[in-house]
């Protein structure tokens, strides 16, 4: 298998159809409970294609796919030929006349296709965002082929879903209700409705395959996966359990093709239900904030700091004007419950204050220097939401061929930070410490992307202001059978990280 396809069978993709994209065979699946056909009957009929058109600037007359019907479709663009293949005039001609000439660069309109679902019968349906972005027209068909206008209500991209809004024709809707993603169990039967590859609705069944699944699509990533048939087209399109609820929102797939494989994710219900009653009230998502930065608890940093096993959310940095600063947390601290709620890993700990109502007062537990303790903390209004450190603030600034005299600890150049070093690395007055002026090759700390312009600012959480105050510490830290010692480093603007180095 060549590079390009094993690097695409990797991908994980948006579910929103492009009309005229080849569909991959679908594995077999079992016949599955008997159930399956009473509830398909039971809830089909609140399931509905979402229909929405944008005007685009074309790049060329051939160019593009409006006939198709799908944003990423190619079915419109002259056919790929050999320059010597006696066929191409004949396309040539032929692409011209149907799009007015090879030139022609007028906007244009590009159809694409998903799916939603019906939740209260005044015309309120649910879908994913990625549906929905960037749409000038967004129209809902009904199961008995009804198209009608929608509006819509609001949308959240961080979790990728959106409410729309429908005038009812005169027939009664079906509605679904939502139940409890919480309760489901690996192995339990799932059905998907939706809309694939634009064919109109259809019922695929499998089972719950994980939980909790981190894809790397957003900071709240928490999807159930199933094995249910899943393809372009499905986005947006409910999950359902064997008594009809919804207990997820189709999202995403992962496919070398674009057709399905039996990995398909879809966003929780207990997610969608809170932000949907967001939306619908609000028209956009109030979420808690924190006002930390935080990266996840390795076991090197975890031995640094005494916590057995490792686990929570070390905190890198606490925003000034943040509600954690007024409670007491400083940078260093792990967070490892919050609001009674365990904090496994760093992952764990957005998820928990975005789902906590902006204003409430929670009780955040903490280890410092080894020992719990617990702050009462007020949330407040996110905006930026709690950032992950990155894995390297290194700084871009060029190392200058002389250097001045260094001490060098565990594969570091270290020297006294004072006005030439600010002015070479460009690091504010504000920044204090030891700055990094090289770094061996191959050494642990050129592993964790350390590199000349950092400047360590604690070293096993004491303040360090000279290169000897460094040495001396970390030869301590030897002597008392430390594996790893935890630093904390900034970069030239004050960004600041934890990073464990081995003492070996």
């Amino acid at each position: 298998m060549s590079d390009a396809l094993q690097a695409l069978s990797r991908r994980i993709l948006p579910l929103a159809a492009a009309v005229g994209l080849a569909i991959a065979a679908t594995p077999a699946f079992a016949r599955g409970p008997d159930g399956i056909a009473d509830v398909a009957e039971k809830v089909i009929d609140a399931v509905v294609n979402i229909s929405t058109s944008q005007t685009v600037e074309a790049k060329g007359g051939i160019d593009g796919d409006a006939d198709s019907g799908g944003k990423n479709g190619r079915r419109g663009a002259t056919p790929q030929l050999p320059p010597d293949s006696p066929f191409n005039e004949f396309f040539e001609e032929f692409f011209k006349n149907r799009r007015g000439g090879l030139g022609n660069n007028a906007p244009r309109k590009v159809n694409s296709l998903g799916s939603g679902f019906i939740i209260d019968t005044d015309g309120t349906v649910v879908t994913n965002n990625h549906v929905i972005a960037d749409a000038d027209e967004i129209n809902v068909i009904l199961n008995d082929g009804t198209k009608i206008k929608a509006t819509l209500v609001g949308r959240d991209k961080k979790s990728d879903l959106a409410v729309l809004k429908f005038t009812p024709p005169e027939k009664k809707l079906t509605a679904v209700k939502f139940g409890n993603s919480d309760s489901l169990r690996l192995g339990e039967w799932v059905i998907a409705i939706g809309n694939p590859f634009s064919l109109g609705g259809t019922v695929t069944a499998g089972i719950v395959s994980a939980r909790n699944r981190d894809i790397n699509s957003g900071p709240y990533d928490n999807y159930i996966q199933t094995d249910a048939a899943i393809n372009r087209g499905n986005s947006g399109g409910p999950l359902f359990n064997l008594d009809g609820e919804v207990i997820g929102v189709n999202t995403a797939i992962i496919s070398p093709s674009g057709g399905s494989i039996g990995i398909g994710f879809a966003v929780p219900s207990k997610t969608v239900v809170a932000v949907v009653d967001q939306l619908r009230q609000f028209k956009e998502v109030r979420r808690g904030w924190l006002g930390v930065r935080i990266q996840q608890v390795t076991d090197e940093i975890a031995e640094s700091l005494n916590i057995k096993p490792a686990r929570g959310a070390l905190v890198a940095g606490v925003d000034d004007k943040g509600p954690a600063k007024p409670a007491g947390i400083e940078p260093g601290d792990v967070v490892i419950r919050f609001d009674g709620k365990d904090i496994k890993e760093m992952k764990d700990l957005p998820r928990a204050v975005a789902d906590s109502p902006v204003g409430k007062a929670v009780d955040v537990v903490i280890i410092r220097k080894g020992k719990e303790e617990t702050r009462k903390v007020t949330l407040g209004r996110l905006d930026d939401g709690e950032k992950v450190v990155e894995a390297s603030n290194k700084s871009t600034a060029p190392v200058e061929a002389e250097k001045p005299a260094v001490q060098r600890v565990l594969g570091l150049d270290l020297a006294g930070l004072g006005k030439d070093q600010r002015a070479r690395f460009k690091i504010k007055d504000s920044v204090k410490g030891v700055v990094v002026t090289g770094v061996e090759p191959g050494s642990d700390a050129a592993e964790k992307r350390l590199g000349p312009g950092d400047v360590i600012v604690e070293v096993a959480q004491e303040s360090v202001t000279n290169a000897a105050d460094v040495k001396k510490r970390i030869e301590q830290l030897k002597k008392d059978g430390k594996k790893s010692v935890l630093l904390l480093v900034s970069n030239g603007d004050g960004e600041v990280r934890f990073v464990a180095l081995s003492l070996k």
